[in-house]
């Protein structure tokens, strides 16, 4: 790339970024737009604008964020985003350190040494001024190596002491937010995986229920069993559907009534495909019928599914935290695929059909899952390859020679040249995430945090194999494939001689990240334009108006964190080989930690909590990366000649020691948690019978539909068709006593209700040890 098509590219983009942050000062000033710029703070019941609307300047939003301390970002956005952000400022803060050195130190070297020349009988590569200011222009086997030696040294060392201090700080974090006195009900719960089949005479929630509370007889709660909720989330979904056009179209009908029209006119829709075809119906009165019909369907299905669809898979309830968290790390059966345990996530992110998976079917969806996406990373080389290869401006015209026309001019050439590989690497990047979300919830993981992180380890080794060396072999290889076609010994040497060119490439990429991918994130053109359009001419009714601009959640950790990666790998590879390089790895991560922390505190709600569990993830990504880095600069040092190459060899061994260490110390508090932090008295004595309902699937946990006592009583049959003796009062705890003038049957402290639908009466009698009177009345007022 020429020196001018980077400034070209790099300038653009610039002026990209201000006119964007221009519109966001502007529009964000509008009353209409606040709930797009601010919805975080209007839920949290803050003033949108802090100082008014009217003193905001562009810079305004810096300030505010400069202020702001790790606390505040914790009460607005949780404890993960807070994390995210102890990420950013340690790879900004390696970053900050390598330059501080590496830029004054290599620079220098690189540029006095006039040694080796670009030269037509030797490479088809041509060096502009920018291309020369890397390690290739430093001669084979000179001494001046040496200077580059301490620069990968001094950036290893820099990230171990930050990567320390981080995991560190990230642990305490989490202990404190653990140690909160404040409810959090998932501390008392666990998940309950593997329940074997239920032996005869019990219902499965007999079975768990005795099984826990021989454990745990003091601190044992209640269990919920899992159920199959496929049909009866079906039908509630399509229930909450007619309820919400209902209200729509009462919405209509009563705007629809004037002084003219006082009888207004009722809302027609069709009841086919999108409401565009299909027969005309009166809305209202078509969608009260339809209410009428699925109510008492979903309260069947509710039944049913309490009843006969339950699975082998329990949540179940202590008193204590330190029970529960006690429980969450002990080995409960003697087989490894009975009863297994493991603490519960929040009952918003559970998977719940997951939950069933038995422990050889999560091992085999694993393993099958993982080599699916091997298979993938491969296959995906190959068009990745192809797209490096062939958006160079120089390969297009030798591949189609017809548009060499158009790409002569240069006004033209110079803005393809600056944008055309990037601009198709993120298109087609943008396709992968979806991919990688199914099958990470394909592997049987119970939590939607953890099928986040899961998505995120597989889409950054997809960035990092297929962008950063996909990128550089496939580019590598097409522009020198006839040199290896006629010397085909000297492939490592050609590859390794035009390493240093790819480096504008990924500047330009860097570049474009920066300014045009944070200006989006911090304008939210498209978020209004699409608010502002549904507003106007999709919602009739304030939740409508409400869902369209519902705050969109995290900050999407599943793709923003392998990106932010490949940034931080491609910038801290070529940190070495190509300095000029950090400046803008910095600037990336200096702008990311500004907009994206506006952006937390005013924008984004979290749509779980984990407590900091992604950070063992985000510090093994970038001790990968380190060692990639690592393993990269041996190389190079092996193909410069420099015969000292080897001493090199002791950092990725290193980097694998550090971490085996991390691990060790930290990790463990991750994956569990520690049983001094929930040893704390909480605020208040948890309301546990409010713990348990929170745990309820939505479709099964209205009062209107299923109250408790329902619930409770359907979870305690057999999936065969077992009388429910709670029906009656009779229930695992209940008493039994002889009637004191009388030695005849026994009888419950519990009054019998009347009768219901269920036919209890054979049941009944038989459990009190005679047989069923003629007179069931009479029998009763004996009794």
């Amino acid at each position: 790339m020429e020196f001018s098509a980077f400034l070209t590219s790099l300038a653009t983009s610039f002026v990209i970024f201000v006119v964007l942050m221009l519109l966001f000062t502007w529009l964000s000033r509008r009353p209409g737009n606040v709930v797009v710029y601010y919805p975080n703070r209007i839920l949290k019941g803050l003033d949108p604008w802090e100082g008014g609307s009217g003193t905001r300047n562009p810079l305004a939003w810096i300030k505010e964020v400069l202020s702001s301390t790790e606390a505040d970002v914790v009460a607005m956005s949780g404890v993960d985003t807070a994390v995210y952000f102890v990420y950013q400022t340690t790879v900004f803060g390696i970053l900050v350190a390598s330059g501080v050195l590496l830029l004054p130190l290599l620079l220098p070297v690189a540029i006095t040494d006039n040694s080796v020349k670009a030269t037509s009988n030797t490479s088809t590569v041509t060096f502009s001024n920018l291309d020369s200011l890397s390690m290739q222009h430093v001669q084979a086997k000179s001494s001046r190596l040496w200077a580059f030696v301490i620069g990968v040294y001094w950036v290893s060392l820099v990230s171990y002491y930050l990567l320390w201090k981080a995991y560190k700080h990230v642990s305490d974090l989490r202990a404190a937010a653990l140690i909160s006195p404040e409810l959090k009900a998932e501390q008392y719960a666990v998940l309950v995986r593997d329940v074997p089949p239920v032996p005869r005479g019990q219902t499965r929630k007999e079975q768990v229920d005795s099984y826990f509370s021989t454990i745990y007889p003091d601190k044992f709660y209640r269990s919920l069993v899992v159920t199959d909720n496929a049909e009866v989330n079906k039908i509630w979904e399509e229930l909450e559907g007619y309820r919400k056009k209902l209200a729509r179209a009462e919405v209509v009908y009563a705007k629809s009534k004037t002084v003219a029209n006082p009888e207004g006119t009722r809302p027609i829709n069709r009841i086919g495909f999108l409401g565009l075809v299909g027969e005309k119906v009166d809305a209202i009165e078509y969608c009260n019928k339809k209410i009428n019909e699925l109510a008492p369907k979903l309260e069947s299905e509710q039944r049913v599914t309490l009843r006969d669809k339950q699975l082998s898979a329990a949540v179940v309830f202590f008193t204590s935290r330190v029970t529960a968290a006690s429980a969450a790390q002990s080995l409960h059966a003697r087989m490894v695929d009975q009863w297994t345990v493991t603490d519960a996530p929040e009952a918003r992110q559970i998977i719940w059909s997951n939950l069933a998976l038995n422990h050889y079917e999560r091992d085999i969806r694993k393993y099958v899952v993982y080599l699916v996406v091997a298979l993938a990373i491969l296959f995906y080389m190959i068009p990745i390859g192809f797209v490096s290869a062939f958006t160079t401006l120089e390969n297009l015209k030798k591949l189609m020679p017809f548009i060499k026309v158009i790409v002569d001019v240069k006004a033209i050439s110079t803005l393809l040249e600056a944008f055309l590989p990037q601009l198709a690497l993120l298109v087609f990047l943008a396709l992968l995430p979806t991919l990688l979300m199914y099958l990470s919830k394909a592997e049987g993981i119970t939590s939607e945090s953890h099928a986040v992180r899961a998505t995120s380890g597989k889409y950054y080794y997809f960035t990092v194999l297929n962008v950063f060396i996909g990128v550089t072999i496939g580019g590598t290889l097409f522009t020198t494939f006839k040199q290896i076609e006629k010397h085909p010994n000297s492939i490592v040497s050609l590859l390794a001689n035009s390493l240093p060119g790819n480096a504008t490439f990924f500047l330009t990429y860097v570049a474009l990240r920066i300014f045009v991918g944070y200006g989006l994130e911090l304008s939210r053109v498209v978020p209004l334009i699409v608010f502002h359009v549904k507003k106007k001419y999709l919602c009739k009714t304030e939740a409508e108006v409400k869902a369209a601009w519902a705050p969109p959640g995290d900050l999407g950790y599943a793709t923003r964190v392998p990106s932010d990666m490949l940034c931080f790998t491609i910038v801290i590879c070529y940190s070495v080989i190509a300095p000029i390089i950090i400046p803008f790895g910095v600037v990336y991560f200096g702008m990311g930690w500004l907009v994206l922390r506006n952006q937390a505190l005013k924008v984004y709600v979290p749509s779980y909590e984990s407590y900091g569990r992604m950070w063992p993830h985000l510090h093994k990504r970038i001790l990968a990366s380190l060692i990639l880095y690592q393993v990269t600069m041996l190389g190079y040092f092996g193909i410069k000649e420099f015969v000292y190459a080897p001493i090199v060899i002791p950092l990725p061994i290193a980097s694998l020691i550090f971490g085996a260490v991390c691990e060790k110390k930290f990790f463990r508090f991750f994956r569990c948690t520690a049983l001094e932090v929930v040893a704390h008295e909480p605020k208040e004595t948890p309301n546990m019978q409010q713990v348990f309902r929170s745990f309820l699937p939505p479709s099964l946990s209205s009062s209107e539909k299923v109250d408790e006592d329902q619930f409770e009583d359907a979870l305690s049959q057999s999936q065969v068709s077992r009388f429910p003796l709670e029906r009656i009062g009779i229930t695992s705890g209940s008493s039994f006593t002889r009637h004191p003038s009388r030695s005849g049957p026994l009888r419950w402290s519990k009054p019998t209700p009347s009768r219901s639908d269920w036919d209890f009466d054979d049941c009944l009698w038989k459990v009190l040890g005679t047989d069923r009177p003629r007179n069931f009345s009479t029998s009763i007022k004996k009794f």
